[in-house]
């Protein structure tokens, strides 16, 4: 993995760090995801993994995540334009979201980001029910033994999968590293994936298992994958231990320091392998 290198430009009411076009790759980016993705070329990212904030009330030190429903949902319209324009042709992006709950209400966020990648142009490509755990303890029935309004709980996602403009990614076939077992697994649409059980530092962090599968399955040894909410760095992490490019982007300088920290990590024990 390269060195990474953190360079600091002052931009009104923000610091982020700043990287000329041909220095994305295989960086830690700390900004808004919108306006650095503004700034990269495009045609030239082949897989993004992502999830991003619920705007269930999550403590984040850059950004609001308690929007009205449909700001949020014109903030994310912002988020898939330039995802769109960075990805190649091909390119696939896989988006984790939930069924959220807004203002007292229940929005099916998964049906509203399907409507939003196609009024884009994404193909859709499938979703995957990632089962997260039995839920055993419980603070919310609704109307406790009673038909007149009970709740029901939810202990899975979805991951939406979108590609730009056509459904084949070109690669190279010697690049391809998934086992014939994987590919078995990974093509069932129902993954039994716990998640992550200590935080390190993010209130809601990917497990890598969910990434893992995600990084094998939709893309090449080499291939660029970008982030735009790194959080701590799981898919960067895993992009490096799977031998692909990555790109880290996230508006909180802890989670930044924090995801450096983490590849620096996993760099030290590659080289000792």
């Amino acid at each position: 993995m390269q060195e990474l290198v953190t360079t600091y430009q002052t931009i009104p009411h923000k610091e982020i760090f700043v990287k000329a076009e041909t220095n994305f790759i295989d960086k830690v980016i700390c900004g808004d995801c919108i306006e650095v993705m503004k700034s990269m070329p495009s045609n030239f990212v082949h897989l993004i993994v992502t999830s991003p904030p619920y705007n269930v009330g999550k403590s984040y030190e850059n950004h609001y995540d308690k929007m009205p429903y449909q700001d949020y949902l014109d903030w994310l319209e912002q988020v898939w334009i330039e995802c769109y324009r960075v990805l190649v042709k091909g390119g696939r992006i896989c988006i984790n979201v939930p069924s959220v709950t807004a203002d007292g209400q229940y929005q099916p966020l998964f049906v509203d980001v399907v409507n939003q990648m196609r009024k884009f142009g994404y193909i859709m490509r499938g979703d995957i029910l990632w089962y997260k755990q039995a839920i055993s303890k419980r603070t919310a029935w609704g109307s406790w033994k009673s038909p007149s309004n009970p709740y029901v709980v939810q202990p899975y996602e979805f991951v939406l999968v979108f590609s730009k403009e056509q459904k084949k990614l070109d690669g190279d076939p010697e690049k391809i590293d998934i086992t014939k077992n994987e590919f078995i697994e990974f093509s069932n649409s129902f993954w039994d994936i716990k998640p992550q059980t200590q935080p390190k530092g993010h209130p809601a962090p990917f497990p890598e298992k969910l990434i893992y599968r995600l990084v094998k399955f939709y893309s090449y040894i080499d291939n660029i994958v970008l982030d735009p909410f790194g959080g701590t760095g799981t898919v960067a992490v895993v992009s490096t231990k799977t031998k692909r490019r990555y790109i880290y982007i996230d508006n909180c300088r802890e989670y930044c320091i924090l995801a450096e920290k983490n590849l620096k990590d996993i760099s030290i024990q590659l080289t000792l392998l």
